[in-house]
C-alpha cells in the first residue's frame, strides 16, 4: 500500500469510527433514558400484574380500542431477553 492508499484507508477507518462513536453515544443517551422504564416493566411482568391484565384482555374486559402491545405473549418476554443479551455484549466489548 503506498502512502496515499495509506492515508485514504485511513481516512475511511477514522471516518467510520467517528460516526459509529457518535451513534453509539446517542443511543446509549436513549437507553440511559429508558433504564428505569425496563426495571419498571421487568416487575410489572413477572409480579403478576402482567398475567392478571392479560387474562382480562382475553375475557374481553379490556377496551379493543385501548393500545395494548405489552399485553402480547412475547413482547415483554422478548424485549426483556434482548434487554439482557445486550447487557451481556456491552460487558463483554467493555472488557477490551
Amino acid at each position: 500500500m503506498n502512502q496515499a492508499e495509506r492515508i485514504t484507508h485511513m481516512e475511511a477507518l477514522l471516518d467510520g469510527a467517528s460516526e459509529a462513536l457518535a451513534a453509539l453515544e446517542q443511543a446509549l443517551d436513549r437507553y440511559a433514558a429508558v433504564r428505569e422504564g425496563l426495571a419498571e416493566l421487568e416487575a410489572y411482568y413477572s409480579g403478576g400484574q402482567w398475567s392478571r391484565d392479560y387474562d382480562d384482555d382475553s375475557a374481553g374486559r379490556i377496551p379493543r380500542d385501548l393500545k395494548r402491545g405489552v399485553l402480547s405473549e412475547d413482547a415483554v418476554y422478548d424485549l426483556l431477553a434482548d434487554h439482557d443479551r445486550l447487557r451481556g455484549r456491552m460487558k463483554e466489548l467493555g472488557k477490551d
